[in-house]
């Protein structure tokens, strides 16, 4: 329906600090379906300068030269501008934006989740004594609106357990790597190639992207902010494909996991790491550059949420989706900061502490009394073994052994796996990754 001709509608004067992939895409889908923002936040959401590292870059979108500048305090300086947009990456300079613009009482949206992750505490704090707030929907998965349904969809919810795949490079190696049979080299030089990795991948497939997201997930779930040195985080380079192969065989599918979730005393683990999905699991069906979160309230039960985790397209559809909440908060009053702590929770689990089933795959020599030695090793630890897979192969002097083991602490399982990497009958360094029953 038309906005009738005597309505006015307010302008918000956007400034945008950074010009890359998903700034593009952010100054592109403004002006784009700038008719329906307008018509359903009833104002004029409007990029009125623009901070590049370089004036004479090319890039994916026309930008009016007089709008552009080199120095995103002009941005900050400008009183004009009601709202920053930071989508520079990084922590130094970005953490001194932010700080900059709520100094001056100017929202900020950012899609910066290693900001957040590794500074999110003083930005919080600081947006709340300047009473001014930060949005972020596009730190975490994408397009998919996790955070503002972490904060508001499930707020009467004491959340169970989060369990996410939230790298989409990660889930695109590692499902090539599945259906195609490729090594994990290839798979990566594939992802490159298709843009789905970086050219220095290390953030990605070390697990630290994933691992901030988890922080941030974690923090707004639990109320208080989770350090990044109590985190696990593990990442792929070490996943073959012979583990590709055991996990199919014994009915699961490998995938890079973040876990979050609070035990009965209110103690929170947060760890992101390959683990062994059952294939029964529908999270283990989630496949490609796709990403997919699974929320477990005491209220609602679980809930997922599967879409797009990255890409130009998807990430800018949540800053856009934040601008809006922004031009509301100037309009009509913010409800609070972005983060709001409360003192339920607020001690983290140990991570030697935490609790899972195992995969195990050693090489060792083919001989009585190997598979024998391995078992003692781990009764004698209390760790229980479900089953064991030995092909055979009568051309070889040694063979895999796999193992499925019960429930172990982390710390009993780092032992055993010490202690039996010292054994001369085993020829290379075990391969362990936790399976996650998602019970």
């Amino acid at each position: 329906m038309p906005t009738p001709a005597t309505q006015t509608h307010r302008i918000v004067r956007i400034g945008l600090a950074g010009l890359g992939n998903v700034g593009a895409g952010v100054y592109k889908n403004l002006a784009k379906n700038a008719g329906l923002l307008r018509e359903r936040t009833g104002c004029l959401l409007h990029v009125s300068k623009v901070a590049v590292r370089d004036l004479s870059r090319s890039r994916d979108c026309e930008v009016p030269e007089p709008i552009l500048t080199t120095d995103w305090r002009d941005l900050v300086n400008d009183p004009k501008i009601d709202v920053i947009v930071e989508l520079i990456g990084g922590t130094e300079t970005a953490f001194e934006l932010v700080s900059a613009a709520l100094h001056a009482k100017k929202p900020v949206v950012t899609g910066n989740k290693a900001l957040l992750a590794e500074r999110g505490q003083e930005l919080f704090a600081l947006a709340e004594v300047n009473r001014t707030p930060i949005y972020f929907e596009a730190a975490v998965a994408g397009g998919i609106p996790i955070i503002q349904t972490v904060q508001e969809g499930f707020v009467g919810n004491h959340i169970r357990s989060i369990h996410g795949i939230i790298n989409g490079t990660c889930n695109y190696i590692l499902t090539r790597m599945r259906d195609a049979g490729i090594s994990y080299q290839e798979a990566l030089d594939e992802a490159q190639k298709l843009g789905y990795a970086e050219a220095d991948p290390t953030l990605d497939v070390s697990g630290w992207d994933a691992a901030h997201k988890a922080i941030i997930l974690a923090s707004l779930s639990y109320g208080y902010w989770v350090k990044p040195e109590d985190v696990l985080v593990e990442g792929i380079q070490n996943i073959h494909l012979a583990d590709m192969a055991f996990a199919d065989k014994l009915g699961y599918g490998i995938k890079l996991l973040s876990v979050i979730r609070a035990d009965a005393e209110g103690r929170v683990e947060v760890r992101t790491q390959p683990s062994l999905l059952p294939k029964s699991h529908i999270l283990a069906s989630v496949g490609g550059a796709y990403n997919a979160v699974l929320v477990n309230g005491d209220i609602v039960g679980e809930t997922l949420f599967y879409g797009k985790g990255a890409g130009q397209d998807p990430t800018s559809s949540s800053v856009i989706s934040d601008l809006a909440e922004a031009a509301a908060t100037l309009v009509f009053g913010a409800r609070h900061s972005g983060f709001v702590p409360h003192g339920l929770y607020g001690k983290g689990k140990p991570i030697d502490e935490t609790v899972s089933h195992y995969y195990v795959r050693l090489s060792v020599d083919d001989k009585p009394g190997v598979l024998g030695k391995v078992a003692t090793l781990f009764g004698d630890r209390g760790i229980g073994i479900s089953s064991v897979v030995q092909p055979e192969d009568l051309s070889a002097d040694h063979t895999h052994l796999v193992l499925m083991l019960d429930d172990a602490p982390l710390k009993v399982m780092r032992e055993a796996i010490a202690a039996i990497s010292a054994f001369d009958s085993v020829r290379e360094a075990p391969v362990w990754l936790r399976v996650e029953t998602m019970e």
